[in-house]
């Protein structure tokens, strides 16, 4: 499948070789690779050491806990999900139109909570750092989803990315 199979102008308001690029790029690789490994852990810890632990805190703490390992496992597979379409597009098994609609975009979703739940600062450290990785790469996957989906609307020119363009375009690649 040619990458001008993928979509045409008239149907998407990004763009789809940036978006095919970095699926088929190793950042794209290590992100699959550290978002999956981080839903494994989560899993992992979570049914494992984190449920004994929950049982050991407060009844705020454990609401906190009950609370904030809801949002992470929602976020994580989210994450999940948006690798999964990218590495389906790459793969040819779904059409960059359809990966760019609304239902596999992450940047319409909110970002980071600003409030925690009540009784948080008691939670387990290994649930805190989990959760900190999780933001962390909710947020990057966050803003890779908008940078080759919304392409650079708001942002202003990359005059790299604009030469590279230039050079491909010239050398035919």
């Amino acid at each position: 499948m040619t990458d001008t199979n993928q979509t045409s102008p008239q149907r998407a308001n990004f763009d789809a070789k940036r978006a095919i690029d970095f699926a088929r790029s190793e950042l794209f690789e290590r992100t699959f690779k550290e978002g999956m490994a981080l839903v494994e852990e989560t899993a992992a810890y979570l049914d494992g050491p984190g449920r004994a632990a929950s049982k050991r805190l407060s009844r705020a703490a454990a609401l906190a806990y009950a609370g904030e390992s809801m949002r992470l496992t929602t976020r994580l597979m989210q994450v999940a999900s948006w690798l999964l379409v990218q590495r389906a597009v790459r793969d040819g098994e779904i059409q960059m139109v359809e990966a760019s609609s609304e239902k596999y975009r992450l940047i319409s979703r909110d970002t980071q909570p600003t409030t925690g739940f009540a009784g948080s600062d008691e939670l387990p450290e290994a649930l805190k750092s989990l959760i900190i990785r999780g933001g962390a790469i909710f947020e990057r996957v966050r803003r890779l989803d908008g940078t080759m989906y919304d392409g650079d609307r708001d942002e202003p020119a990359n005059a790299v990315s604009d030469q590279l363009a230039m050079l491909h375009q010239a050398f035919g690649r």
